[in-house]
């Protein structure tokens, strides 16, 4: 690599803990709103209210 390896492995290093954190991130706010709209369901069908 011609002595750049230190910098081209901290590249795709740097990147991949990026895209990782992303697919992480992504999931959990997944998670999250599947969470808040099933309570939100659960209360509106207790209320009756179904539209």
């Amino acid at each position: 690599m011609g002595g750049y390896a230190r910098y081209v492995w901290t590249a795709f290093g740097l990147t991949t803990v990026v895209l990782v954190g992303n697919y992480v991130a992504a999931r959990r706010r997944y998670a999250t709103t599947r969470q808040r709209l099933a309570r939100k369901l659960a209360r509106q069908l207790a209320a009756g209210d179904e539209s």
